[in-house]
């Protein structure tokens, strides 16, 4: 049962956006600034420009594999399964520890309206948002991405009015001196870091793209569009709370955790203070129902790699949505918020997550360097691959800038996931991955294995929406010819109908006497390096194609360029409209700049056959 394609581009948007904006804006300013100063704005704006290079990768990847799982997906089929497993845990728990910590938060600004509220009626209030959202996800992801747009227009609205209202309000003494004293650049750098993680939610939508309508387009044009709104009004919003509050943000050398609607009240009253605490609730709720809508893709996508036990990749039979998944994800948190001290699981979860960037952009390099002729992303990565080393080489440094303690309970987190590994994924999956591809190219061809690049291919076709018609069949069962040296036109003939000969119902003679014949009575040779040699047969309702490679050329005559694709097609009589059909088909492939380097890199047969099946063009469909 395939899960239903209900998310759309705003759906996406609001999806990306409700992650990043939460604790980092309206909670961390005050401590960032009581850090390094006025400069914390541009912390901000630095912190954005550390997410760029995992962007470009997952927009990449997600564009190639657009399946349930996101990251650990990616890891899973560029690295195998056991880094996979790693992967996949890790980003679970990565969002389920930041969402409930999230959910956690709207408690600092419950305290507006009921001073004297006691951790335990907080945490009451972030679980009942947690199962409102788990219940909300159960039913349908487009219900959750409703709910995210309504939310997040909300958010936006009020933080506009925020920004609006208060640029005229910022005093230039509050942003001297910039950088606090006894800081410097390094410091302003280190903020940087700490800030960087706030915008981690953006890539987190990959891990819904089975769900999502075009993904190859959406995807990766809401992240690029959230990155910019998100990254903006950041900036901006820190930068007139700063300069509203200056030192206001600090209290006897303890920062406030209301800054926005402490700078709301200045300029715009109770009214903007309470408004702004509503901003900040729809903020954390936002980013709850969010997280559980990603966060229980996870376990799914684990399950049906039988990295997990098969329950979580089930269905629910009317809303065709993970319910298993869902469930746990939720119970997980619930646990997580009202048993669990998070300060030291957050910082983890935040350590876990700049590693897994990290190991994103290295799952580009090896998707690449694999030479896999189906990794065919719709959105490459710029400045490949000075972008994807630059990301692993800052986010070891932003990794170990975290501190001892989210580095050790992160190695044991790992420690944990390969124990899984070992009693459980190892013995019931067992899958290639792109790595081995990679190692392949320096090994005997013979070792070669085609199933990740058949799985991608399963993946294109579902990613472009590509249903079979009448010429795709006859691909899939047509017979290819790969002739590996220069050869005269009389020898690749006498080749091609050795090999349909008994597929067309004719003797080897008969054919080639019939190829001869067509090309002596006018050249099949239709443009440079392309021929469509063709043979009429007797009888009724026979068609058939054999497909022809020559990457040295055949030579048909000494004055055009040798062939080094030809389409043999064979036929009787009543088909000559399907003939025409074919025809277009072929003109419409091979028309795209692409096809030609495609098919002369292909490294196999069944490759071959793959670009012809993947290959852009309209198909006709009998309904």
């Amino acid at each position: 049962m395939k899960m239903k394609k209900e998310l759309g581009f705003i759906d996406l948007f609001c999806i990306a956006s409700g992650t990043m904006i939460s604790s980092g804006l309206f909670i961390l300013p005050g401590i960032v600034y009581l850090d390094i100063g006025p400069s914390a704005f541009v912390a901000y704006i630095l912190g954005s420009f550390l997410i760029i290079p995992a962007m470009l990768s997952k927009s990449e990847l997600v564009t190639a594999m657009p399946k349930a799982g996101g990251t650990y997906f990616f890891i899973d089929r560029s690295m195998g399964a056991g880094l996979g497993t790693l992967g996949g845990l890790a980003s679970w728990f990565a969002l389920c520890f930041k969402t409930a910590f999230a959910l956690l938060g709207i408690g600092a600004f419950v305290t507006y309206i009921y001073p004297d509220i006691s951790l335990f009626q907080i945490k009451l209030i972030a679980s009942f948002f947690c199962i409102l959202f788990g219940i909300i996800n159960l039913i349908s992801s487009k219900h959750a991405g409703n709910l995210q747009t309504v939310l997040v227009f909300g958010l936006l609205f009020v933080l506009g009015l925020f920004i609006v209202m208060g640029i005229g309000e910022v005093r230039v003494e509050n942003l001297t001196p910039f950088l606090k004293e006894g800081k410097n650049n390094y410091d302003l750098l280190a903020a940087a870091g700490l800030i960087f993680i706030s915008y981690g939610g953006l890539t987190k939508i990959a891990s819904v793209a089975e769900e999502v309508k075009n993904p190859a387009k959406n995807i990766p044009l809401s992240m690029i569009a959230s990155y910019l709104v998100v990254s903006t009004l950041y900036a901006l919003v820190v930068f007139v709370t700063i300069g509203v509050l200056g030192d206001g943000l600090v209290n006897n050398g303890i920062p406030t955790l209301t800054p926005i609607s402490d700078a709301a009240a200045i300029f715009m009253g109770d009214f903007g203070k309470y408004l702004l605490a509503i901003g900040a609730v729809l903020a954390f709720v936002s980013t709850g129902n969010a997280g559980i809508l990603t966060a229980s893709r996870v376990p799914m996508a684990m399950s049906k790699d039988k990295l997990l036990p098969s329950t979580f990749a089930n269905l629910h039979p009317k809303y065709q949505t993970p319910f298993s998944g869902i469930i746990f994800t939720t119970v997980f948190m619930l646990i997580t918020i009202l048993f669990l001290d998070l300060k030291d699981l957050v910082k983890t979860a935040s350590t876990i997550m700049i590693l897994l960037f990290a190991v994103e952009n290295i799952a580009v390099i090896i998707m690449r360097e694999s030479g896999l002729q189906n990794y065919r992303p719709k959105f490459k990565s710029p400045f490949y691959p000075w972008v994807q080393i630059f990301g692993v080489i800052i986010y070891i440094l932003v990794i170990i800038d975290m501190g001892a303690t989210p580095l050790i309970f992160t190695v044991i987190f790992l420690v944990f996931g390969l124990l899984w590994y070992w009693v459980y994924g190892r013995i019931h999956s067992n899958r290639e991955s792109a790595m081995i591809h990679l190692v392949n190219r320096i090994t005997a061809k013979e070792m070669h294995s085609k199933f990740l690049n058949s799985e991608l291919k399963e993946i294109l076709l579902e990613r472009d929406d590509i249903e079979e018609d009448r010429f795709d069949k006859l691909i899939k069962t047509a017979t290819i010819l790969d002739l590996p040296k220069m050869e005269k036109m009389e020898d690749a003939f006498a080749q091609i109908a050795n090999a349909i000969a008994e597929k067309v119902e004719l003797s080897e003679k008969a054919v080639y006497d019939l190829l001869i014949k067509r090309e002596q009575d006018t050249s099949t040779i239709i443009a440079p390096g392309l021929a469509i040699p063709h043979l009429i047969l007797p009888g009724k309702e026979k068609f058939n194609i054999c497909l022809v490679r020559s990457s040295q050329g055949v030579i048909f005559d000494k004055e055009q360029d040798p062939v080094q694709i030809m389409f043999v097609l064979s036929g009787t009589m009543d088909e000559r409209n399907f003939h025409l059909t074919t025809l277009m088909a072929i003109a419409q492939m091979v028309q795209n700049q692409t096809f030609t380097k495609k098919w002369l890199k292909a490294k196999s047969l069944e490759n071959l056959r793959d670009v012809i099946l993947l290959a852009e063009r309209t198909r006709n469909i009998r309904k």
